[in-house]
């Protein structure tokens, strides 16, 4: 995964996580994961949105600006030369405009355009649960709370597209040691800000994608202790916008992108399992751990490869193969040993 060390005689040695570019058999046709929506009865995203709102849908593909878009700013940090990559980047343009954000709507678009007038300031991030120490974090504070750095994970989304984002921010274990973890801790918490007034999926969870919000997530706590475990608050060496979760998210780019839960307002430390939002949705499809596993496919498609997201979009996007764990199994592969990957998904 490092560049360093990894040149034998002038020559690139791929790390295993490394992809081909060449294209393989594709898959069974790809549906989304909206359909649970469909399936379960629910209306059409777009009927609460107003008119202005609908119109704007397809601004995201055009080069208008909006006047009242969201601000981000530039960040200062370090490159961690352990986590880059030769892989193309998804370009910035994409990262920001196709997104799962239920919040702000289910389409890919919606976050973009329903996004923009989210406030971030003042935040509060709470860490409490079993530790010794619990945190209240302002906005400042998130930037302040460890030397910022920028890694460059790889998002393999759980609907079979995925991207290369050099996200900045901090170890997630940097904000669990500093609030000194009891002995009865074993798993952590995450939740994101609930404000209807500001994120509109959230005014009806059955517009809202069917999920019981607030957003929660989780991680068993040596997952959170990991090094790869990231908490974003910037990518492409700015602030995160909106519609990437701002002001702070999570990242465990071993796992399905659901689990990198966004806008967290809370990180609480527990002796038991937490709830998680897909998961109790839809329990057969969604599980606590949500690593991603080319051999364990989604109930209404396989998970055998992916499309990577470049300058063309989504429809014209390399069909790649998936690897396990995202191609990050030396890191983490530990973690499970003994677990049955297939019966805990």
């Amino acid at each position: 995964m490092a560049n360093k060390g990894n040149f034998v005689k002038g020559v690139l040695k791929r790390k295993a996580w490394d992809l081909p570019e060449s294209e393989v058999t594709p898959e069974s046709v790809f549906k989304s994961r909206r359909q649970i929506i469909k399936a379960l009865g629910l209306g059409a995203a777009g009927a609460s949105l107003s008119t202005s709102a609908q119109a704007g849908l397809f601004d995201v593909f055009s080069d208008k600006k909006a006047d009242d878009a969201f601000k981000v700013s530039p960040l200062t940090f370090t490159k961690n030369e352990k986590y880059q990559t030769s892989e193309i980047l998804t370009p910035e343009t994409k990262v920001t405009t196709h997104n799962n954000f239920f919040e702000f709507g289910t389409s890919k678009a919606d976050p973009v355009n329903n996004a923009q007038g989210f406030d971030v300031e003042p935040w509060k991030l709470v860490v409490d649960g079993e530790v010794e120490t619990p945190l209240t974090l302002g906005y400042d504070d998130l930037f302040k709370l460890a030397a910022l750095e920028e890694r460059t994970y790889r998002l393999r989304c759980v609907e079979a597209w995925s991207m290369v984002i050099p996200w900045v921010g901090f170890s997630l274990a940097n904000i669990i040691k500093k609030a000194n973890p009891t002995s009865k801790a074993k798993y952590v918490a995450f939740e994101t800000l609930h404000d209807p007034s500001q994120m509109p999926g959230q005014r009806n969870r059955f517009v809202g994608g069917g999920i019981h919000y607030p957003y929660v997530e989780g991680l068993t706590l040596s997952e959170a202790l990991n090094d790869l475990s990231f908490l974003a608050v910037g990518l492409y060496g700015k602030t995160l916008p909106p519609q990437n979760g701002a002001p702070i998210r999570l990242v465990v780019p071993w796992k399905y992108g659901f689990k990198s839960i966004k806008s967290i307002v809370r990180i609480r430390l527990t002796d038991k399992k937490p709830p998680t939002s897909w998961n109790q949705l839809a329990s057969h499809e969604y599980g606590f751990y949500a690593n991603v596993n080319p051999e364990v496919d989604h109930p209404r498609w396989s998970q055998a490869s992916e499309r990577r997201i470049g300058a063309g979009g989504l429809f014209s996007a390399k069909r790649i193969p998936t690897l396990p764990f995202n191609g990050y199994g030396d890191e983490v592969a530990s973690l499970y040993t003994g677990l049955d990957l297939r019966k805990n998904f």
